[in-house]
């Protein structure tokens, strides 16, 4: 019996010269049609545009299209996008295949417009081969449980575990230390709503605790994860330290469909010695905002009265390259707090005077008016150079700050100093433990790494762990709640209507092949496959909602027993065969 003979539509994008600049695109519609035959082969300015995706629907349904091939830029921008309007029009989103011609050739080959647009065709005919070879998959459906995990309960966890409370979720909030809080419930007045950290704190706790279906847990912390999204099993660890004589331990289990961490993050601790710190009148921000707080109608420090007071910023952010296991990243939150403490300082004591030594200003957005207002109000700015940070040398009970002011041309100037406030960053807290349960993927800063920082900001490659505030990077406060509320809006999206579909690009294993030799058990990271009997023998077979599609199991295997759905041995072999050709063609 003859095969039937699939029915492909072909889409080519200029991305408003993006690709067409470099690639022509005519000429790559005409050689894909007259090469493979398709049914349509049409190019358009944008394709991701509403009218031309009416366009596509359009062909889908009067063509009988059942395969789909749009080649313009990366799968990561628009492939929900066509895939979306795949299903609008009636064919299955899986036998879409998207070709990136612009990333990896239009742009790539910028000043080759001949060979771009010989790439570009051969691209395309590899995704036309593909698709050719494509069967029509259907998503994972795995139910979830209408519940969830927040791991941390700072200002970011629990705002999320009030709104996820309110949209029917239950909710279990676990925090390692014995208060909630995290660093904000040691701020005092915070810019710019004026709002007392401590008493914001209090107010967010005594809205959980009015909330039935919200349960904390303090002392408490994560220690074995199992299961899938929809449907974790996580066990709890809970210390009783209500006497220190006769401290205790419990064990809870728990089932939930998705976790969010909202671990927050860790204050850079200089070394002894770094702009003199470990000695007196040496002090980190938060130290001295605490100082801020607890002072009465004199600035006081070890009984001294503090007159003059140093500023140092990037202290534990942006360090050098040389430096082993340095920060280099911008804490971003440092300067505006440093602006916003001397604003107070200021206004509290106003015979005191503050200097900063900083690099480069980074209050950005509305904190710039920190930066106006700590200028009217005296403050005194001198910036350095980072291969000349400003140098400290004791003076009987003060210190002495020696400055290269560039805003002065480079003038040497000497700066007389009750108190140094090293104005330090933010550092990934260490959670080795969690990292390793829930599988958390650290990014080069030590943070934990979502995604896409654009287009999927609160997503880890581990389904349903979503990640917000400052366990992923610098944030200030506002910045931590905005995240966490994405990240509740993604638990909730799966959590409220009872399922989640999953990607079917799976692994799958040929249990005819298969003779059980556990090679690819040791090559999954996600432990998604597991040992089962199938008729006399032993085979291997993956879990789905387990598995990420990595491929990491498919080239141990001897017999070739494992594939991977919608990436088979043939449909590879079918595009590198197009490449192929083209390679020998030019040699």
């Amino acid at each position: 019996m003859e095969e039937k003979k699939r029915k492909i539509g072909v889409y080519i994008c200029h991305c408003g010269g993006n690709i067409s600049d470099h690639v022509d695109v005519e000429a790559v519609r005409k050689q894909v049609e007259e090469q493979y035959g398709v049914t349509v082969a049409r190019t358009s300015m944008f394709t991701c545009s509403d009218a031309s995706q009416n366009d596509m629907i359009k062909d889908i349904k009067e063509q009988g299209l059942d395969g789909m091939v749009v080649a313009s830029c990366s799968p990561k921008l628009h492939l929900t996008t066509f895939r979306n309007m795949s299903t609008r029009a009636g064919l299955n989103p899986f036998q879409y295949v998207q070709v990136n011609i612009r990333e990896q050739c239009s742009w790539a080959h910028s000043d080759d417009h001949e060979g771009a647009t010989c790439k570009a065709a051969n691209l395309v005919g590899a995704g036309i081969e593909k698709v050719m070879r494509q069967e029509a998959l259907q998503p994972i459906r795995v139910t979830s449980v209408k519940k969830v995990l927040v791991i941390g309960a700072g200002i970011a966890g629990l705002r999320a575990a009030l709104e996820l409370a309110d949209l029917g979720v239950e909710v279990f909030v676990i925090e390692k230390e014995p208060e909630v809080g995290g660093m904000v419930a040691k701020l005092g007045e915070m810019f710019p709503a004026g709002k007392n950290g401590a008493e914001l704190i209090a107010a967010l706790l005594a809205e959980v605790k009015k909330r039935i279906n919200i349960t904390l847990f303090l002392n408490a912390e994560l220690t074995e994860k199992s299961g899938h999204i929809g449907e974790f099993e996580l066990t709890i660890r809970i210390r009783n330290e209500s006497a220190v004589a006769d401290r205790t331990e419990e064990t809870i289990r728990i089932e939930v469909g998705a976790i969010l961490v909202t671990s927050g993050f860790a204050e850079y601790e200089p070394p002894a010695g770094e702009f003199a710190y470990g000695q007196a009148g040496v002090l980190t921000l938060s130290r001295f905002e605490q100082l801020l707080q607890e002072s009465g109608e004199r600035l006081l420090h070890d009984g001294r009265e503090v007159r003059n007071i140093a500023f140092i910023y990037c202290v534990g952010s942006r360090q050098s390259a040389d430096m082993e296991n340095g920060n280099r990243w911008c804490s971003r939150f440092c300067c505006s707090t440093a602006t916003h403490l001397a604003v107070q300082t200021k206004k509290k004591f106003p015979k005191a005077q503050c200097y900063h030594f900083y690099r480069d200003m980074r209050t950005y957005g509305k904190f710039e008016s920190l930066y106006e207002d700590a200028g009217k109000s005296g403050t005194i700015f001198l910036r350095f150079h980072e291969q000349h940070p400003p140098r400290l040398e004791p003076a009987g009970n003060s210190w002495q700050v020696t400055v290269r002011d560039l805003l002065t041309g480079g003038d040497e100037i000497v700066v007389p100093a009750d108190l140094v406030v090293l104005v330090t960053g933010m550092t990934a807290r260490r959670n080795d433990e969690l990292t390793r349960v829930l599988k958390l993927p650290l990014g080069t800063d030590r943070f934990y790494n979502e995604i896409h920082p654009k287009l999927r900001p609160v997503e880890t490659v581990i389904d349903g762990v979503y990640i917000a505030g400052s366990c992923q990077g610098p944030k200030n406060a506002g910045e931590s709640v905005v995240s966490s509320l994405a990240a509740v809006a993604k638990a909730a999206a799966l959590l409220v209507k009872g399922y989640v579909d999953l990607q079917p690009f799976v692994a799958h294993v040929r249990s005819e092949l298969c003779v059980w030799c556990g090679k690819c058990v040791d090559a999954c990271p996600y432990s998604a496959i597991e040992k089962i009997a199938y008729g006399d023998k032993e085979v291997a077979q993956v879990v789905d909602v387990l598995c990420k599609g990595c491929g990491a199991c498919l080239p141990v295997c001897p017999l070739d027993a494992t594939q991977l759905k919608g990436y088979t041995d043939e449909q590879i072999e079918a595009m590198i065969d197009v490449l192929a050709r083209e390679a020998a063609h030019e040699g």
